[in-house]
């Protein structure tokens, strides 16, 4: 009888453990049924139930699109709340403090319509952004030529116009 007590009290232990170490959180957009991309990859719609056993500081890249809205890009770190279950596991085994942080119960976003021209077509303001580039380079490229700023400040700038959005 008394190996079956360890027996039972050490599947109770593992098993508050391996609870411990993960973290749940359900993401949720207005409106809803957007598409969600969890790190990159289509991972469906919203809302969306996320599960994770990361530790504590992990990042996770969020982008949520649905046509007729702005897309969000935005992250949630394993940092929001405290996880009472690894912090009691922590006080027996170490390990366990790698997850004594969690998610929040939930995150909600709000999308954003889109409401201008330029916003339902990205190629516009991608030439609008080129048209300016090209005439800032011509006016730097006349300071030069005028003798009005060196070489090297004619590079420095060229880069910073060329690097802008």
């Amino acid at each position: 009888m008394n190996k079956s007590k360890k027996i039972i009290s050490f599947s109770m232990a593992v098993v508050i453990f391996l609870a411990s170490c993960s973290s749940s959180t359900l993401i949720v957009s207005n409106p809803p049924n957007a598409k969600l991309y969890l790190n990159g990859e289509m991972v469906g719609q919203t809302p969306y139930r996320h599960t994770d056993s990361k530790i504590v500081g992990s990042t996770t890249d969020i982008r949520i699109e649905k046509e007729g809205y702005k897309a969000l890009l935005t992250d949630i770190t394993k940092n929001e709340e405290a996880n009472i279950g690894a912090i009691i596991g922590g006080l027996f085994v170490w390990v366990p403090f790698l997850w004594i942080l969690k998610y929040k119960p939930s995150h909600t976003f709000n999308l954003q319509p889109l409401t201008t021209e330029t916003e339902t077509h990205p190629n516009t303001t991608k030439l609008e952004n080129s048209s300016s580039k090209a005439i800032k380079l011509r006016e730097l490229k006349q300071l030069l030529d005028e003798k009005i700023i060196t070489v090297e400040e004619f590079e420095r700038e060229k880069t910073k116009i060329l690097d802008s959005k």
